[in-house]
């Protein structure tokens, strides 16, 4: 029995979806998938389609274009949603207590920071960011100094920071660590910050966000507008803004090679 057209469409609707599931799946790699995003991008009822059909799978479409392909989020309680305890599986974190996770949690928001410091970078769908291992290393600790001197100055004047003491404990786990130190075998080992940090530039990696470009400063990578389409998302969080508010950034060329201020230092 031959299909009807509605249905023929929702099956294109959901193969789209499929593709959008898939982060190294580019439409410029697959005629059938630029055909769709193509069609996504001129006929309204056929993205209002999936937009129906990822809802109904407990996704967002955040957007659909040539170059990031379909990008999409998942809602509260999908069963697509990346938990921390799932994260912690796929990145291989040897312990999984609260503060280690708000630990992985940190060192992604750097990322993200270090990646689009301006506002104008997000905006910019050609921009191109770089992130290495030492420079969000050096980010987190760096902005891990300043926020132990906010705590301090905050309670000689018996007014103390209405953060959450967890994540106090985060920030002051993280500079405890080393950040540097070599097993038996050479390698980066994995309870040192840069071996954390090193974990979860792969698996950014794996999920389309990050690519690979050297070995330099303990790994090097370049953003994807998969990911810029991410942190655009991320950048309404308070977080975000109250970590780039510390002026921990600095940008050394209009090329898009960024460095933490710090990086010199450690």
């Amino acid at each position: 029995m031959a299909l009807s057209h509605s249905s023929v469409d929702a099956e294109a609707a959901a193969r789209l979806v499929a593709f959008g599931m898939r982060p190294k799946q580019l439409p410029a790699r697959d005629v059938v998938y630029g055909d769709l995003v193509r069609r996504y991008g001129e006929d309204n009822a056929f993205k209002a389609l999936t937009h129906a059909v990822a809802a109904g799978l407990g996704l967002m479409v955040l957007e659909v274009n040539q170059q990031a392909g379909a990008v999409l989020a998942a809602t509260d309680e999908s069963v697509f949603e990346i938990k921390m305890d799932s994260y912690a599986r796929q990145a291989k974190i040897r312990e999984r207590r609260e503060t280690e996770k708000v630990l992985h949690g940190l060192i992604h928001l750097a990322t993200a920071a270090l990646g689009y410091p301006r506002p104008d970078d997000l905006a910019n769908d050609t921009y191109i960011g770089r992130v290495s291992v030492e420079q969000v290393d050096a980010m987190v600790r760096e902005a891990a100094r300043m926020l132990d001197e906010r705590a301090a100055a905050a309670e000689a004047n018996n007014d103390p920071l209405a953060d959450a003491p967890e994540l106090e404990q985060a920030w002051r786990a993280y500079t405890r660590r080393p950040a540097a130190a070599a097993t038996k075998d050479g390698r980066l080992a994995a309870d040192t910050t840069r071996g954390m940090v090193s974990r979860a530039l792969r698996f950014l990696a794996d999920q389309g966000f990050l690519v690979p470009v050297s070995d330099e400063q303990g790994g090097t990578y370049r953003t994807t507008p998969r990911y810029q389409i991410q942190v655009r998302e991320l950048a309404a969080d308070a977080a975000f803004d109250d970590l780039l508010a510390l002026d921990v950034v600095a940008v050394a060329n209009a090329g898009g090679t960024l460095r933490a201020t710090s990086s010199d230092t450690l």
